[in-house]
């Protein structure tokens, strides 16, 4: 029965940023690849990216809705800090529900097959081969099933594939999020809301344990919140965030919510021939919750892993891909990681690390490493004074 089945070299479950990118750099390597993809799902996400997930990722303008120059922090006294990005800088913003599809379909241009449909799990020919089986979105009830030499799991956070093949996996927590996606004002039409300007809230009330956000996407805007803490309403702190921000009357087009890890998972292969990549892999940043560069990042070390599996029959390349993403950004999500643990612990924290963000070394620092992706080295007096003022910051010696 089995040997009917359609077989490729790899099967890419997920088309998201994460999944996307693997069925695209795969294909370009030559593989025999297919996509899987759930349509209709829409990850609530602010949508930033960094300059150097344009250049390394060749997004076009087309799909960056607009160019962000600068935040404002703010705190839950009212307290707001605003940091500018200089003059040669900015935010790329995307707005997902183009974004995801444009990279699906740049993947079948370089030769990927999609098939829309819902993968339900991963079975064992008699030879050990890996059988994905998945709900094809025009016939639901005739499930599929196709071989994979290699499986790349992209379903995102808590993905069936990695609670299924990898050890850990279901330990990895998340945070919950949810925005609204609402119509933007035109520029210069608010007192409060700038197009050019993401605003970044820590208060108790928008989140105990994270943060809310008011993200421009040119003619709308992302409104949203995130939290692990059970019970805690996240409609109801994005309702507050709303008000606050003058925009409880903007009209929403539509809403989203969905779990977001928080950590790395421990492991991202099987041993044999599945790994991971983006949410399901954990590959998003602690603190900011970024994901997109990062998903990507990931999504192309994976397929550099499966080429190199499919070449040597190696396992040991698929255990590489998290190594490498690890080295290159570990010691970052490890400092972000200890940030969110000691500042969004509670208010009287909160309005600290606002009042640290006011630091201008602090604001340059950060910009250059969000932009490109490496902690500054260079400017050591930098780095030494802001260790100290953070210091006094977390003993309470600072000024309030």
């Amino acid at each position: 029965m089995t040997d009917t089945i359609k077989a490729y070299d790899a099967v890419v479950v997920g088309g998201g940023p994460a999944g996307a990118t693997a069925a695209q750099k795969l294909a370009q390597s030559g593989a025999h690849v297919l996509l899987i993809d759930k349509p209709g799902r829409i990850k609530p996400c602010g949508g930033a990216i960094p300059p150097i997930a344009v250049r390394e990722f060749d997004i076009p303008e087309s799909q960056i809705c607009a160019r962000v120059r600068g935040a404002r922090i703010l705190a839950p006294s009212g307290n707001e800090v605003d940091m500018p990005i200089d003059e040669t800088g900015y935010v790329a913003m995307v707005e997902r529900e183009h974004f995801d599809e444009f990279l699906r379909e740049r993947a079948a241009l370089a030769g990927a097959e999609r098939r829309d449909g819902a993968v339900e799990g991963l079975e064992r020919d008699a030879d050990g081969t890996a059988i994905i089986v998945f709900k094809p979105t025009e016939a639901p009830d005739a499930p599929e099933r196709v071989k994979a030499r290699v499986v790349i799991a992209a379903d995102g956070a808590r993905s069936k594939l990695a609670q299924q093949e990898v050890k850990g996996a279901e330990k990895v927590k998340s945070v919950f999020a949810y925005h609204e996606i609402v119509r933007a004002p035109k520029r210069g039409e608010h007192d409060h809301y700038d197009p050019d300007r993401c605003d970044v809230w820590y208060d108790g009330r928008i989140s105990p344990d994270f943060y809310g956000w008011v993200f421009p996407h040119g003619a709308t805007a992302s409104i949203g919140t995130g939290s692990q803490v059970k019970g805690f309403s996240l409609r109801g702190a994005t309702k507050r965030l709303r008000e606050a921000s003058g925009l409880a009357d903007a009209e929403v087009v539509r809403t989203e919510g969905a779990p977001l890890p928080y950590k790395p998972a421990p492991r991202w292969d099987n041993g044999k021939d599945v790994v991971l990549a983006g949410d399901a892999a954990g590959a998003v940043a602690p603190s900011s919750g970024e994901g997109i560069f990062y998903a990507m990042l990931s999504g192309q070390l994976a397929a550099e892993g499966a080429a190199e599996f499919l070449a040597t029959g190696e396992a040991k390349a698929l255990a590489r891909v998290r190594k490498r993403f690890m080295k290159d950004h570990g010691q970052v999500f490890f400092i972000l990681g200890i940030m969110q643990h000691f500042w969004y612990r509670n208010d009287k924290r909160r309005e600290r690390f606002v009042k640290i963000c006011a630091d201008k070394d602090v604001q340059r620092l950060t910009w250059q490493g969000y932009m490109e992706k490496k902690l500054v080295k260079a400017d050591h007096a930098a780095h030494a004074k802001i260790f100290f003022k953070d210091l006094a910051h977390l003993v309470g010696l600072s000024p309030r």
